[in-house]
This record gives C-alpha cells, sequence and structure tokens, in this order.
C-alpha cells in the first residue's frame, strides 16, 4: 500500500469502529460487513464489490497489530501530508509534515536528509527506511505467502489417543503432522509457515488441514464424553441387576441398574472419556430395554398372565394430553 493511502484513508471512518475498538470488535465487525457486501451477495453490484474492497483493506491494515500501530503514528502527523519530491509545483513534500521537527525551512539541512531516514527508520523499522526485500515495510512489503488447505481422514482411535501422520506436499515433500489427542469430527489444525512460500522474501504461509474422524462401532464422542448404547433385558430394567459396560482401551466396568429403569438413562462413569492431557471427559452409558424377539409359548403365556396383573394405565397419556396444548 502507498503511504499517501494511510494519509488520505480514514480506516476506522471506513470500518465505522472507534479507534480504541479492540481486535475481537474489529473482525466482529468486519465479519458482518464482509458479509453484507461480498460479491457473491451482491452480483453486478459495482458499489457494493466497491465498498468491499474499502473494507476488506482497512481491515488488513488495522487487524494486523505492527501495521496498526504503523498507521496510527503516520495519521497522527496530520491528514494534509504529501510524501512527493520537492520543487517548482511539487508541494512542500517532506517539510509539510516534518519540517517543524528540524527548525522549520528545508528539513533535509546540511545532514543531506539524514534526518528523513532517522525518523522513518524508527518509525517503520531499523535502517535506512525500514527497507527489506519488497519495499518498506508495512508500505507494500514483502508478500506474505498463501494458505494451503489439506484434509486428512483417521481412525477413531487415533483422534482420541492423538498420533502423528504423514501428508505429502504438492512438491512431493512428506510433511509430518502431530494430531493432538482429543481433536474431532470437522476440527482444523493449522501448521504455521507450512504453506507457499513468500514470492519476494517474506514469511510463508500457512497448511490448515481439516480432520476427518471414521465412526466407531460401538462409541460416539459428545465434546470429550463417550457415549455407548448398552442393551439390558426387560427382567433387568424392571427388576435391577449389576451389567458390564465396554470402555474405550481399556477392561469393562461393572453398573448397578436400579429396579424400574427405562430406556435412555443415562448411567455415567466419571474418567472414562476422552483425556487431552488437561481434561478428561466421562463415559456415558445409554440403557436400552432390549424386547425378546422369540418367545416360547410357556413364555408368552406367562407374559400375558403377568401383563393382566400390572394397573390398567396407558403410559402414553401424559404424551397425548401435553400434545393437545
Amino acid at each position: 500500500m502507498a503511504s499517501q493511502d494511510w494519509f488520505d484513508k480514514d480506516f476506522y471512518q471506513v470500518l465505522g469502529v472507534a479507534k480504541d475498538i479492540s481486535a475481537a470488535e474489529l473482525k466482529k465487525t468486519y465479519r458482518k460487513l464482509a458479509r453484507q457486501y461480498h460479491p457473491d451477495s451482491n452480483p453486478g453490484d459495482a458499489k457494493a464489490e466497491a465498498r468491499f474492497k474499502e473494507i476488506s483493506e482497512a481491515y488488513s491494515v488495522l487487524s494486523d497489530p505492527e501495521q496498526r500501530k504503523e498507521y496510527d503514528q503516520v495519521r497522527a502527523m496530520g491528514s494534509g501530508a504529501r510524501f512527493t519530491a520537492g520543487g517548482a509545483g511539487g508541494g512542500g513534500g517532506f517539510e509539510d509534515v516534518f519540517g517543524g521537527m528540524f527548525g522549520g525551512g528545508r528539513a533535509a539541512g546540511a545532514r543531506g536528509g539524514a534526518e528523513y531516514e532517522d525518523l522513518l527508520g524508527g518509525l517503520f523499522g531499523t535502517g535506512r527506511f525500514g527497507r527489506t526485500s519488497g519495499g518498506f515495510r508495512g508500505f507494500g512489503g514483502p508478500t506474505r505467502g498463501e494458505n494451503v488447505e489439506a484434509s486428512a481422514t483417521i481412525a477413531f482411535d487415533a483422534a482420541v489417543k492423538g498420533e502423528q501422520i504423514t501428508l505429502k506436499a504438492s512438491d512431493g515433500k512428506p510433511i509430518k503432522v502431530k494430531i493432538p489427542a482429543g481433536v474431532a469430527d470437522g476440527q482444523k489444525i493449522r501448521l504455521r509457515g507450512r504453506g507457499h512460500p513468500s514470492p519476494d522474501g517474506g514469511e510463508a504461509g500457512d497448511l490448515i488441514l481439516t480432520v476427518a474422524v471414521k465412526k466407531h462401532p460401538v462409541f460416539e464422542r459428545e465434546g470429550l464424553n463417550l457415549r455407548v448404547t448398552v442393551p439390558v433385558t426387560f427382567a433387568e430394567a424392571a427388576l435391577g441387576a449389576t451389567i458390564e459396560v465396554p470402555t474405550f482401551g481399556g477392561e469393562p466396568v461393572k453398573l448397578k441398574v436400579a429396579p424400574g429403569t427405562p430406556s435412555g438413562r443415562v448411567l455415567r462413569v466419571k474418567g472414562r472419556g476422552v483425556s487431552t492431557g488437561k481434561e478428561v471427559g466421562d463415559l456415558l452409558a445409554v440403557v436400552q430395554v432390549a424386547v425378546p424377539t422369540r418367545m416360547s409359548a410357556d413364555a408368552e403365556a406367562a407374559l400375558r398372565e403377568f401383563a393382566a396383573k400390572l394397573p390398567d394405565e396407558n403410559p402414553r397419556d401424559d404424551l397425548l394430553a401435553r400434545s393437545r396444548g
């Protein structure tokens, strides 16, 4: 970006925010405006497209703490300045901004313009004007490399326990990625500096990896908790029982089913869920009453006799009443 743009454009006004806005609120405001003026939301609208470009330009500077600091310093010097050469018809040039700092008149003086370099060097970086291979830092400096997006599918076990996987870069070179324990399906992992290199010696982009986790035949993830459905017989649910429940990667645990336990009741086993090293979830055992698919004649007769002795109640009465409002 040209230095003059920073004098001429009020990026805070472009985004409609105060100068002391926090980084979080700035990001929130930008996202709202970007959605409103994005070309995809306003096809064929040249004004919306121009507004979107202004918003993006302003946010690109203010979202970078270093550039925002430099921008604020430049704007504080005065909005009427021009970084132009002096001479006839050229205006005051640097003198408009810095003349007063060096005693008035032509600021270069006997030091041959060294004052400019000292001042700008402190403002924009060390050395002569803080120059890098791509220009002045903050003013068209080295371009950051583009990010690279990739995806990987891992086993449920690997997501719970963590593991190291190897990806192949576009140039064929392997990239080792450490998958942390407890990674969730759809979670993104950012690897700093592993994206495309900068075209002019700047910082490389990042590799953004989206993780897909295969389903487990028994367990499901619920945050850091593991959920497992546990069948029990009608007799166990009605009379109560002690049952064995599988755990992930360990021996089964014994749980007590209270008499009269209905389907859907959750029995919790503390600390037997997913562990990230800092936090650990629980195992949630969901009771499911299993109905026999085959019965002998004697069993059927006994069940009918049992049903005849139950209170004459309809367990759906409350459901039906609530559905009617």
